[in-house]
């Protein structure tokens, strides 16, 4: 029905109707000066961008989408990327005056996009769809440079595959970063590190239930790193996986297969850091230097569904279901 804003300094109240009830409805620019707002009026989409400091209309226009799932800022706030629907692959590229600069379509009647994201330079625009794989765009021409994707089994020797073996617990003693007395012994006994393993080398597959909305198929995460030379991609089909791709080689770089399916990671905002979490009590971090699992010493049953790095990159917050907790990194010393 509407969208109410709240404000904490002056406790104004602000109100936007007629949102449309979609996944990504509303995105602030990356300056937070605009926000983009899905709308849905006489059975059309439509968006309107609104001034944050006033909450007054900037701009109105319709848009060429069926049924439109999502927006999403570039970094320079220059563009807008609308998405329809699953049901129908179609990318709409907009300017701030509502001109429709590019539409792009990958192929017809098959499930099209599942995730979007934006390189921190707006220079590329990377696509996640059902089919698998990642279609990466460029700004100039906003046609497709390349595409990545997401086999079952890793086969260039040129990708580390880096993959989470338990390991027993006098050596989990020796790697735990806090006392033994301070950790219980069913947290030790479930320590686990990464193995490098050979190429070619083959990854747990899972197959969608065909009967079912919304299958576990296609690509379900993607993320740039801070400065635009990875991207991370989740493969819903291949739910352990963590697939690292090198931008500026346009090839795959490395992979991490967990023991249990990737519930999100996140980049360290100020270096190529990735902080990866599984649904239990350790968090991955991954760099080019290599992988490091580390375990969060608490007593409790702590199972981390999503984290979040600090703006300054030396702290990550880890979140299950009920409870947080804040993990510190120690900065090396120059």
């Amino acid at each position: 029905l509407r969208i109410t804003v709240w404000s904490l300094c002056t406790k104004s109240v602000s109100y936007i109707k007629y949102p449309k009830a979609c996944q990504q409805g509303i995105a602030f620019s990356r300056d937070g000066h605009y926000v983009a707002v899905a709308e849905r009026r006489d059975c059309r989409d439509c968006i309107s961008l609104f001034v944050c400091s006033d909450w007054q209309l900037l701009r109105h226009f319709d848009t060429e989408s069926q049924d439109l799932a999502g927006i999403e800022w570039a970094p320079n706030g220059c563009v807008l990327a609308v998405w329809d629907a699953c049901l129908e692959y179609k990318m709409l590229l907009y300017s701030l005056d509502g001109r429709l600069l590019a539409t792009y379509r990958a192929y017809e009647w098959s499930l099209g996009i599942k995730s979007v994201a934006w390189s921190p330079s707006s220079q590329f625009l990377a696509i996640g769809s059902y089919d698998e794989k990642v279609r990466i765009l460029n700004h100039v021409t906003w046609k497709k440079i390349t595409e990545f994707e997401h086999p079952a089994a890793v086969v260039s020797t040129k990708t580390v595959v880096y993959k989470e073996v338990k390991c027993p617990a006098a050596e989990a003693q020796r790697l735990s970063l806090s006392p033994p007395r301070a950790l219980p012994s069913s947290l030790l006994s479930t320590h686990t590190k990464y193995d490098i393993s050979p190429v070619p080398a083959s990854l747990h597959c899972v197959m969608p239930a065909a009967d079912r909305a919304n299958p576990k198929m296609g690509i379900g995460m993607l993320a740039f790193s801070p400065d635009n030379c990875f991207l991370a991609s989740r493969n819903d089909n291949i739910p352990n996986a963590v697939w690292i791709w090198d931008i500026q080689k346009l090839k795959l770089f490395a992979v991490l297969e967990q023991l249990c399916p990737i519930q999100s990671f996140q980049w360290d905002p100020l270096q190529p850091r990735l902080a990866v979490c599984t649904g239990n009590s350790k968090v991955f971090l991954w760099s080019p230097a290599g992988c490091v699992a580390v375990q969060v010493p608490l007593e409790a049953d702590f199972q981390i569904v999503s984290l979040s790095w600090h703006s300054s990159g030396d702290s990550l917050l880890l979140l299950s279901k009920e409870n947080l907790c804040v993990c510190y990194l120690e900065r090396e010393e120059v």
